[in-house]
């Protein structure tokens, strides 16, 4: 639908997640108590733009978990599309008050439903209690737009990026500060390493080249070993032909992945216990 509004927002968590408290915000424009979020600015990812929303309304840098039921609603006449995702608390640069956003509170999951003004956000509280709070993402990302397979001469591992391409490994590099991730694995192809590279430059990190995530090196079970045994937040670079099969052994889903996009697998106590899939 090319009328529908976007936005995106997070419901923060902090302290003990038996007993967790969340922040809440007070809009005077529109006397309500809501959950920060925001519009997405043209061509902006949603979960750049939860990342960008929360820090504006909040002054917090936040790490964001599994994705929280989106909320729709008429807005000025208009369907409006709401995504939401769990979030942590990564930084702090002290809430501002201003006209948009006035009041900041924590509180208890009891005293927020209490206070929010709109049922929908009731409804993300007890989203927010159906899964762990505290996860750890492992995302999958398949390569990003490389021209043709068939009009390259060379050896097709040192295909690169094409312009498109370019553009999608731009905005995975926005929307992957979301998870932060601490290891960053990539097919040797140059078209894998290529799509990391946004990312990888602005974080300072390096990309551990891995055969087994190759065409020609893969080996299903061989793959999904080493991709199981990734305990910290990661970020995976591979290919059409590798990514069904790992996705669907690590988590019994059947995702398929356009070219540049992404999968993410929220695991909590050994299990994957959410997967989403994002454009790039």
């Amino acid at each position: 639908m090319t009328d529908l509004l976007r936005a995106a927002g997070a419901v923060v968590w902090r302290g003990e997640e038996s007993r967790p408290e969340v922040a809440v915000i007070h809009r005077p424009g529109y006397d309500d108590w809501t959950f920060p979020k925001g519009k997405l600015k043209s061509g902006e990812h949603e979960i750049a733009a939860a990342l960008r929303e929360v820090n504006e309304e909040t002054g917090l840098t936040v790490l964001l978990g599994r994705a929280l039921p989106p909320v729709h609603y008429l807005s000025t006449g208009r369907l409006k599309r709401v995504d939401y995702w769990v979030a942590q608390v990564a930084g702090d640069d002290g809430f501002s008050p201003g006209d948009e956003v006035d009041e900041l509170r924590w509180l208890p999951l009891e005293e927020a439903r209490r206070l929010l003004t709109y049922e929908w956000d009731v409804g993300l509280l007890r989203a927010l209690r159906a899964a762990p709070l505290e996860t750890v993402p492992l995302v999958l990302v398949r390569h990003a737009s490389a021209g043709s397979r068939s009009e390259w001469q060379d050896d097709d591992a040192l295909r690169p990026l094409d312009a498109g391409g370019r553009s999608q490994a731009a905005n995975l590099a926005a929307a992957l500060p979301a998870y932060r991730p601490e290891l960053l694995i990539s097919s040797p192809s140059a078209r894998c390493v290529q799509t990391l590279v946004p990312y990888s430059a602005e974080a300072g990190a390096e990309t551990k080249l891995e055969p087994l995530l190759s065409e020609e090196s893969h080996d299903p079970e061989k793959t999904t070993a080493l991709v199981r045994e990734i305990a910290v937040p990661a970020a995976v670079c591979s290919h059409r032909k590798v990514l069904p099969n790992l996705v669907k052994a690590l988590s019994g889903k059947d995702v398929h992945l356009r070219k540049g996009a992404f999968a993410v697998l929220h695991r909590a106590g050994g299990h994957v216990v959410s997967v989403e899939r994002y454009a790039a």
